[in-house]
């Protein structure tokens, strides 16, 4: 999916593939240390071998991902985003995701988790869990734009919240517009 982000940059949104850990781990170079923080809530200058198996070799049943390029750079990582379905509870997926510190609060986090969103709806996945740091506010909002009914719970240092899916119609047009849009 090619989505024009609110500052005119186009992106384009696929699934991820096996032979992406080169740019997940080139990924990881680019990203600040405080992104890397607040996506891994530890520091995390890179990942390893199994890792990144883990992170690219995914099944698109119960371990959805995403990434993000730019269409002129397909070799460079804007974004990652992934759920993992509860082995407790089928309804139920972990959500996280990470956008490239120059793309932050363009929209991208948005398309990156409307489209997550949708493709759990499509597997019966009803609600959304994620752990974060109480000071990720955009992670927070973010989540509430894909999750309503919040629950919000402190586990030591980190929040974790919790939420019914949002319908999918509730998405409207004019939101859309303020975030990313999808092109033709």
């Amino acid at each position: 999916m090619l989505v024009r982000l609110g500052n005119g940059i186009d992106v384009l949104i696929r699934p991820i593939r096996p032979d992406d850990k080169g740019l997940l781990a080139a990924g990881m170079e680019h990203l600040s240390a405080h992104s890397s923080y607040q996506r891994f809530l530890v520091p995390k200058p890179a990942l390893t071998a199994a890792e990144l198996r883990y992170l690219t070799e995914v099944d698109f049943r119960d371990h959805v991902a995403l990434v993000a390029v730019r269409p002129e750079k397909p070799d460079v990582l804007v974004a990652v985003g992934r759920w993992v379905r509860s082995a407790h509870d089928p309804e139920v997926a972990e959500i996280a995701f990470v956008v490239a510190d120059e793309l932050q609060n363009h929209g991208l986090g948005t398309a990156l988790a409307e489209a997550l969103a949708d493709a759990a709806r499509e597997r019966g996945v009803r609600r959304f869990v994620a752990t974060m740091l109480p000071d990720n506010l955009a992670a927070h909002r973010l989540f509430a734009r894909v999750a309503q009914e919040r629950e919000v719970t402190q586990s030591g240092p980190l929040h974790e919240l919790r939420g019914e899916l949002s319908p999918a119609a509730r998405r409207s047009g004019a939101r859309r517009r303020r975030s990313a849009r999808a092109l033709p």
